[in-house]
This record gives structure tokens, C-alpha cells and sequence, in this order.
């Protein structure tokens, strides 16, 4: 009873503990604003800079909305929707250092040189005047990426399906997925362009093809690893072959279909990258490559966080998609 008593006082303190991580994050964060207003950036180039007042004005408004946040979970420390901020409160107080810094050694003394190192109002400059061509390569890297990512998903469901299912077609396949398998798709790219009509098409042969290989692997694995009492039990209610596929094997499969998934996203997105940067004609890799060959560096930095947000958001949504069908094994793999 005395332990329950303990474990139930820590509970209500820890709120109050999490706090001060809290308002150190604010008092960071305010402190950055009055870093950037304050303090003169030093002159550099013949143009003036531009978009300083907005960056401020971002900024202000982050610290602003932070500040509110910080006074509600002091009135209403249970609420749920502030927990990500409790959470938070260490990191929050690591990004405003490490902004702090970043503006400390490029605008405010310019240490780094420009303009491989710009100042955080590069970005939003960067995201103001060029979102128009941001956008359209976002547009045109999912376009890519899902058809690429559905068609290697379906082929290697199905090809690991077969080859768990059927030992002489997993006699004849094996071979060659071992064979072909580890090879890196961007190695093809050369011969994908000659073969393929376009480049388009190209670079979504070669983002189904990264895709397929895990996902055959794992599906394959999963398919194979099924307890046979399953099969023997389906067998004795009756069941054909064509049911022992759909319902027995494929659902215990599962589990490994989506760790294949996983890997296969991972991979596609790196194959995504190498063939938007050789061929094609629109896409984030493509707007890398485009960004260096003028020197905009800010513009690259933009790209790059626009990615690392959008490559971890789908890989989040298909972790979601995971959870919601697998429910009972969602420790199996953490994201």
C-alpha cells in the first residue's frame, strides 16, 4: 500500500518536474528572438538582406505560441493535448541552441563562409519566393514514388507469396533474387534508360525494383514460417488451396510484409533521390541538383528539410497503417 502510495505522489509530481525543461525552452526561445532583433547581422556581399523583418516575426511568433502553451500546461497539467510538449521540453530547449548558434556563426559574425552557409532568414527566403517550384517537385517526387513504391509492393507480395507457397517456383526464382537482389538499382539506371521510353518511367522501374527485393524476402519469410497445424486444421474444415493462401498464409504473413515494406520505403527513397538527380525533369532530387548548380544553397537546405519531413512523415503513416492492422504486435518494430 505504501509503494502504491509512492508510485501514485510520483505521478502527480511529474508534471512539475518536466516544467523547468519547459520554461528553460521559453526563456531560450525568447532569448534567440531578442538575438536576432537585437544584435546587427554583420554586412556581407553588396545586396542587402532580405526577408530579416519576417524571419523575426516567425520567430516572435513561435516564442508567443510557446509562451501560451507553456501558461496552459501550468493551469492544466493533465490536459493530453499538452503532453507532447511536456514530452518536448528537453529538445525544444536543443533546437533553440542550436538555431541560436547557427545565427551566432553565419549572420551575426559570419564566420562560415557565404554562401555555403546562409543565415536561418535564407530559408524563409528560400520558402517565399521559391515555394511555387518546391512544391511542384513535391508533387512530382510522390507521383513518383508512389507508383514506383505500389508496383515493386504488389510484385514482391505476390512474388514472395509464390515462391513461400510453391517449392518449384521458389526453385527457379531463388536463384535469381539472389542473384539480383543486392544489386543497388541505381546501378541499372544506364541500361533502365536505354530500355525504357522515358525517364519517368525509368526511374519508376528502378524504385519498384529497390522495393520488390525486401518485400519478396520478408513476405517469402513469413509466408514459409507459418506453423503447418494452421494448413492441417484449415484442411480438416475443408479448406482449398486458394483459402490456405488468402486466409491462413497471407495473414500470418503479415508481420514480415510490413517489415519488408519498411525497408523497401527506406530504399526507395535513396533510389528516388539518385534518379530524380539524373534524369528526371521535376522532383526534390532533381531540385537539389538544380539548387547547388546555381549556388543556392539556402534553397538546397530548404529541399533537404522538406524531404526529411516528408520521407519520415510516410514512413510514420505506414507505421500508423501497421499499428491499426496489427494491433496485438506493435512492439515488434519501433519508429
Amino acid at each position: 500500500m505504501a509503494s502504491e502510495t509512492l508510485t501514485i505522489s510520483q505521478n502527480r509530481d511529474a508534471p512539475r518536474r518536466l516544467q523547468p525543461a519547459v520554461w528553460g525552452a521559453l526563456l531560450l526561445w525568447w532569448a534567440l528572438v531578442a538575438l536576432m532583433v537585437v544584435v546587427p547581422d554583420k554586412p556581407q556581399g553588396f545586396a542587402a538582406p532580405r526577408f530579416v523583418n519576417q524571419t523575426h516575426e516567425l520567430f516572435a511568433g513561435f516564442a508567443l505560441l510557446l509562451t501560451l502553451l507553456a501558461i496552459a500546461l501550468g493551469l492544466f497539467p493533465r490536459v493530453a493535448l499538452l503532453a507532447p510538449l511536456k514530452r518536448g521540453g528537453p529538445w525544444l530547449i536543443a533546437l533553440a541552441l542550436l538555431v541560436g548558434a547557427w545565427e551566432t556563426v553565419t549572420g551575426k559574425l559570419a564566420l562560415l563562409p557565404a554562401p555555403f552557409f546562409a543565415p536561418p532568414r535564407a530559408l524563409v527566403e528560400a520558402y517565399a519566393t521559391d515555394w511555387p517550384r518546391l512544391l511542384d517537385s513535391v508533387l512530382n517526387s510522390l507521383r513518383l514514388l508512389a507508383f514506383g513504391f505500389i508496383y515493386g509492393s504488389v510484385v514482391g507480395f505476390i512474388t514472395g507469396v509464390a515462391i513461400g507457397w510453391s517449392r518449384s517456383l521458389g526453385y527457379w526464382v531463388h536463384p535469381v533474387l539472389r542473384f539480383l537482389g543486392p544489386v543497388p538499382s541505381t546501378a541499372l539506371l544506364p541500361l533502365s534508360l536505354y530500355f525504357f521510353p522515358s525517364s519517368f518511367s525509368a526511374a519508376v522501374f528502378l524504385i519498384a525494383l529497390a522495393t520488390w527485393f525486401p518485400v519478396t524476402v520478408l513476405t517469402w519469410s513469413g509466408v514459409s514460417s507459418v506453423d503447418t497445424r494452421y494448413y492441417d486444421v484449415a484442411r480438416t474444415l475443408g479448406a482449398n488451396s486458394l483459402f490456405l493462401v488468402l486466409r491462413v498464409a497471407v495473414p500470418a504473413a503479415l508481420p514480415h510484409l510490413f517489415v519488408g515494406l519498411f525497408m523497401g520505403l527506406g530504399a526507395s527513397f535513396s533510389v528516388l533521390v539518385a534518379a530524380e538527380m539524373m534524369g528526371v525533369k521535376s522532383g526534390l532530387g532533381w531540385y537539389l541538383q538544380w539548387a547547388q548548380g546555381w549556388a543556392a544553397y539556402a534553397n538546397m537546405y530548404a529541399a533537404l528539410i522538406v524531404m526529411a519531413l516528408l520521407f519520415s512523415s510516410l514512413i510514420s503513416l505506414l507505421f500508423l497503417i501497421r499499428d491499426r492492422l496489427l494491433s496485438w504486435q506493435r512492439s515488434a518494430v519501433k519508429w
